[in-house]
């Protein structure tokens, strides 16, 4: 497989970008709903401290991505495709990429705005983008939160129309983001 993308298909780097931000948005995700109910203090702040590292992870990896995305042309959408459905495919995107910018630099200024210090997988501690602000740190939470639930809803058409792709209108849209597979 080519590392660049080609007209029919994502390349390597492409389809790894995708699927590695994809398993971890997920896991970020189901890690935010699970780490509020946790009631033992001190495992509830090693899971937050997961959650913010591979939250700063997502957003470098979002960060190369669009670099990527801008330096190498996807491949051309299926023909049939409508004008509307270009445009919502094009819409859905954009906005999935504004999420997975904002949803970490709210988390990361939420974070900032805590008297809690933030470590980057033990390895350093994150600066802070705000002064610490209880104020803040409420407003970038619900913030964070409401950007969750429109990721979701995203994640969902998303996929939603990947599938459709695949089983209804049965073309490769699917297929040229999957690693290993070739265009029918």
């Amino acid at each position: 497989m080519a590392h660049a993308n080609a007209s029919g298909r994502y390349g390597a780097v492409a389809i790894a970008l995708h699927w590695v931000t994809a398993l971890a948005i997920a896991g970020l995700l189901a890690l935010g709903l699970i780490m509020t109910e946790v009631d033992d203090f001190r495992l509830q702040i090693a899971l937050y401290q997961w959650h913010k590292s591979v939250g700063l992870t997502v957003l470098a990896l979002v960060v190369i991505r669009i670099a990527w995305r801008l330096a190498h042309r996807p491949p051309e959408l299926p023909a049939a495709m409508t004008a509307i459905q270009r445009g919502v495919a094009g819409a859905t995107h954009l906005a999935l990429y504004a999420l997975l910018v904002a949803m970490p630099l709210s988390g990361w200024v939420m974070a900032s705005a805590s008297s809690l210090p933030t470590e980057y997988f033990d390895w350093f501690d994150v600066p802070r983008l705000v002064a610490v602000d209880r104020g803040i740190e409420d407003l970038a939470g619900e913030v964070h939160e409401i950007l969750a639930w429109a990721m979701v809803g995203l994640l969902a058409l998303h996929v939603a129309a990947a599938l459709k792709h695949h089983f209804i209108d049965r073309d490769d849209v699917l297929r040229r983001m999957l690693p290993g597979r070739s265009p029918s």
